[in-house]
């Protein structure tokens, strides 16, 4: 079975190491001339761990990754625990594997090495610009006339997906009115002992702040979401580091701290896109942000690309039936992801919420664990304790 991934992100690589651990030989096509680092930080929850430590990744990850003691949610104005959820030896106990953060090029250059061992074929400045199938197969036409042909073609090519607009027509994506703020701050640049080894969440009304340890504790990775009418959906515009510092004036030292240390913030624009009805025609689908774009308020974009990865390789590797394993993929995963991507958006209104407001809703929640007999874990054993086939 010959397989054409479009898209070398971290779910186009995953499938594609996927596929070949089952035989299927893979052309990845990359529009981009080179594998950057667009993007910073990634949490990987043990659903994701999990399928990259059985794709023989377990050392590798383990090495590039930082596990955190616990999630923690706290109130930017009076600094007050609202939730903790323990992770650490807590979450490898009770899943079955760790939680890991990552800064997003460390696990692109690990996946793209895993590949590359694999077999796979991978073509940089590939620009995809046209998708033909029939019966015997898939044609993937590019913009410099150069052609592949495979059994399948799958589009891993992002939020802005060429694949999903050329198999279910163009999307209108609804600006959320948040903006995103990133950067990126190496640990010995820091004060000793100011940034906790927690995945840490700061919530505010009309904004909040995220940040953790990435590259094994070097650096740290924050996101800041405020909210703003400014739309440019992109990775990589710079930001005004002023402007940032000014978004988070008065917040808690670590949180100024960071804002402080960046010297080049980047931000984008926070769009939403419904869930689809569907993702594959014929002998092409969707995975990852092409299929479910996610909001990034539940820290698992790269981890349903992944899951994605498992299951894809998986209907595929026990058919010779093309469109039907495809189909069955798409009927695996759409519950799922749709059930992600509605958590995201409870969270991206729940971080918010204004002072009484907010406060007594986590109240209520951390009420809620307490009366549950596995407490916060509970509540997070369907999505941390999935397992792909």
């Amino acid at each position: 079975m010959r397989a054409i991934l479009i898209g070398a992100g971290i779910g186009g690589l995953a499938s594609a190491l996927a596929l070949a651990r089952r035989g299927v030989s893979v052309t990845v096509l990359e529009k981009s001339p080179v594998l950057g680092e667009a993007g910073a930080g990634l949490q990987l929850g043990p659903n994701a761990t999990r399928v990259l430590f059985e794709l023989g990744l377990r050392e590798a990850v383990v090495e590039k990754g930082f596990a955190p003691d616990a999630a923690e949610i706290r109130g930017a104005s009076d600094q007050r625990l609202y939730l903790r959820n323990d992770l650490g030896a807590a979450a490898q106990s009770r899943w079955g594997a760790p939680y890991l953060q990552l800064h997003r090029a460390d696990l692109q250059r690990l996946l793209l090495d895993a590949v590359l061992a694999a077999g796979c074929e991978l073509r940089l400045g590939a620009e995809v610009v046209r998708i033909d199938q029939d019966a015997a197969g898939v044609r993937v036409g590019l913009s410099d006339g150069g052609q592949y042909e495979a059994d399948l073609a799958i589009g891993a090519d992002g939020v802005r997906s060429r694949v999903r607009e050329a198999l279910f027509g163009p999307d209108a994506p609804r600006f959320t009115g948040q903006v995103a703020w990133r950067g990126l701050v190496e640990t010995d640049r820091l004060p000793p002992g100011l940034v906790p080894p927690v995945a840490a969440v700061w919530a505010g009304a009309g904004r909040h702040f995220v940040h953790y340890y990435v590259r094994g504790g070097r650096a740290v990775n924050f996101i800041g979401v405020v909210e703003r009418d400014w739309r440019l959906e992109s990775w990589t515009e710079p930001g005004d580091p002023a402007e940032l510092q000014a978004d988070f004036a008065g917040w808690p030292e670590v949180v100024r701290t960071l804002c402080a240390g960046v010297a080049a913030p980047f931000r984008w624009a926070l769009f939403d896109r419904a869930p689809l009805p569907a993702w594959t025609r014929g002998r092409v689908s969707l995975l990852g942000d092409a299929a479910h774009p996610m909001l990034p308020f539940l820290a698992q974009g790269a981890a349903m690309a992944i899951e994605d990865a498992a299951v894809l390789a998986h209907r595929l590797g026990d058919t010779a039936d093309v469109a039907a394993a495809l189909l069955a993929y798409e009927r695996d995963r759409l519950p799922r992801t749709r059930r992600v991507q509605a958590a995201s958006r409870f969270n991206a209104r729940l971080f918010h919420l204004p002072g009484a407001v907010g406060r007594a809703a986590f109240m209520a929640a951390r009420l809620a664990d307490g009366l549950s007999p596995g407490g916060t874990a509970a509540r997070f054993d369907w999505l941390y304790g999935y397992k792909t086939p």
